[in-house]
């Protein structure tokens, strides 16, 4: 009798899930599918083709797939390696709390081209991916100008603080925040446009608005004292590295895929207003997908005329980890980061690290998620190029997760025994 089995079925979106099959044919050519629909209905889906070993047996963890969608020893690849139906879809967990995403795995015994097929798989399982556990609570934060989500983590505490940036997309995401809640971190997801009473369009950065935010989070008495970290991306990137510089709050900053310089909006801090280095929309591309490529638009920072738009990171009290994906079309992440840590060796600084994931695309967010090449942006009204090929994508989620919670561990406990 064939069985597919998948353990645990039950686990964290960032646990590893490992799948088997037993009772098959010996050598038989069977095809794995993972498939699963997000919160609006649309449909991801992946699929892989195996051959069984002489037993009859089939283990993701040891047996290479053939083809299909990636080729290898990949264990989670039916996972990462899921599309989008809807052409330039990107998935996003909104209600992390409550429910899981159901990801169904089938096994059919020959080799399956189509994504719907008509024959009924021999095997069936279904698992469950969490993005939090039931200890976890979530706060809603309507504190003065202060939007956003509040995730403490099971226990007394106190905890180390951690404010979460987005970039372009806007709103409320959650996502992450929850899921490092999950690992002991007191998380604040921070929304700054498109959300509530803030402003629908990003028109101006007002980093008093993030400093009310660092403020609110440290008064918080399940929050460890003296400082927080900011975990950000894409443009909360830019703002998290602002965050560094002017703000005494922050002592531990994690950039990825960002810049090292104002863009496209003012940066306003108390008297202080920063001009944006100009963008040139005719520079930007099309990709073959009909995607557009931002990552050659913006102005440079290292004009002379661009200067005064540069961050100071040399100011910044903590240390700072600059996480780059080498195929990231949306910025040229790993250019500005570059330039920041030159500017912090000129004076005499050695408080950044850069980890460069060569082949990884622009939205480097879980473990075990989707890459996503591209999706759509409604401040664009265009799908946006991200980049990134799948099998280094998938990779390089993994290893920076764990280097994002290596990193906070040592920068943020001050006491190692609370974890």
């Amino acid at each position: 009798m064939i069985q597919l089995t998948a353990t645990p079925a039950s686990a964290l979106m960032d646990e590893p899930v490992h799948i088997r099959v037993t009772g098959l044919p010996p050598l038989q050519t069977v095809t794995l599918m993972a498939s699963l629909k997000d919160e609006k209905g649309n449909l991801y889906q992946s699929k892989a083709f195996y051959k069984a070993n002489q037993a009859g047996k089939l283990d993701l963890e040891q047996d290479p797939a053939l083809g299909g969608d990636y080729v290898g020893v990949h264990p989670m690849g039916l996972f990462w390696a899921m599309k989008s139906e809807r052409p330039f879809g990107r998935l996003i967990k909104h209600d992390v709390m409550n429910s899981p995403f159901w990801v169904t795995l089938e096994l059919y015994d020959s080799v399956c081209f189509q994504d719907s097929v008509t024959i009924e798989p021999r095997a069936r399982q279904t698992v469950q991916r969490w993005f939090s556990v039931p200890e976890v609570q979530r706060v809603q934060i309507r504190e003065g100008r202060v939007r956003g989500a509040l995730f403490l983590p099971p226990g007394a505490g106190p905890f180390p603080g951690i404010i979460d940036l987005f970039g372009g997309i806007g709103g409320l995401v959650e996502f992450r925040a929850s899921l490092l809640a999950a690992r002991g971190f007191a998380m604040l997801a921070l929304a700054y446009f498109a959300y509530e009473d803030l402003p629908e369009q990003l028109q101006e950065v007002d980093l008093d608005y993030f400093e009310e935010a660092a403020n609110l989070l440290l008064a918080h008495p399940k929050i460890q004292k003296p400082g927080i970290g900011v975990l950000s991306t894409s443009k909360g990137a830019e703002i998290g590295l602002a965050m560094a510089c002017y703000l005494k709050q922050v002592v531990a900053t994690v950039w990825i895929n960002g810049t090292n310089a104002v863009f496209e909006f003012p940066l306003k801090y108390r008297d202080m207003v920063m001009k944006p280095i100009p963008s040139f929309l005719e520079r930007m591309q099309m990709d073959i997908s009909g995607a557009v490529r931002l990552r050659h638009y913006k102005g440079d920072p290292r004009e002379k005329l661009n200067q005064q738009s540069v961050l100071p990171v040399e100011k910044a009290r903590g240390p700072i980890l600059f996480i780059i994906s080498g195929d990231d079309e949306c910025f040229n992440s790993r250019q500005y980061a570059e330039q920041a840590l030159d500017q912090l060796r000129s004076h005499g600084r050695s408080s950044g690290r850069m980890l460069v994931y060569p082949g990884a695309g622009h939205l480097l967010e879980t473990p075990h998620g989707p890459s996503c090449y591209a999706s759509w942006s409604y401040s664009l009204s265009a799908p946006i190029l991200w980049g990134g090929d799948r099998v280094a994508h998938g990779a390089a989620q993994e290893h920076s997760w764990a280097e994002i919670q290596k990193f906070f561990r040592r920068h943020l406990i001050l006491t190692r025994g609370k974890f």
